[in-house]
């Protein structure tokens, strides 16, 4: 693990995002249904998941510091017709950052959904997971819109 015990503590924020893209069929079915499976509210559940990744992510990922999350928010909506996009956002004070939570956060709400609508159809792509923005510690980021 890096030693961090020298840098400062400072407010930092990490926002990640993860796209779902489903079957046209399987989309036009969970917006029908209002993003319900058989198995309940997807997007729901999907945040539920995530949330608790985000404040388990440093058993998940090694070398990453156990750190007290002071906020985290998951959303997911309608990016195109076929996929749902899902942002994560985390927020600590603390001597390093979030990214690792937000991206972990991000993914599994994804994961979630992908298990939550698999009896629809196993053609459930993941992808774009990627870090969206950070602020706070020796360097910001914001990724160029494209």
């Amino acid at each position: 693990m890096v030693d961090v015990s020298a840098k400062a503590v400072t407010a930092r924020e990490a926002t990640a995002e993860c796209l779902v893209r489903f079957p046209p069929a399987v989309a036009k079915q969970l917006r029908a249904d209002a993003l319900r499976s058989a198995k309940g509210a997807v997007l729901d559940t999907a945040i539920i998941a995530g949330t608790m990744a985000v404040k388990r992510t440093h058993e998940l990922i090694p070398f990453c510091h156990p750190l007290p999350i002071d906020g985290c928010r998951i959303g997911g909506d309608w990016h195109d017709k076929n996929t749902l996009r899902i942002e994560c956002t985390v927020r600590t004070t603390h001597r390093t950052g979030v990214e690792m939570e937000a991206l972990t956060g991000a993914t599994v709400a994804a994961l979630t959904i992908y298990d939550m609508c698999k009896a629809l159809s196993h053609d459930i792509e993941i992808t774009g997971i990627r870090l969206l923005e950070k602020t706070g510690g020796k360097r910001a980021y914001k990724r160029a819109r494209v």
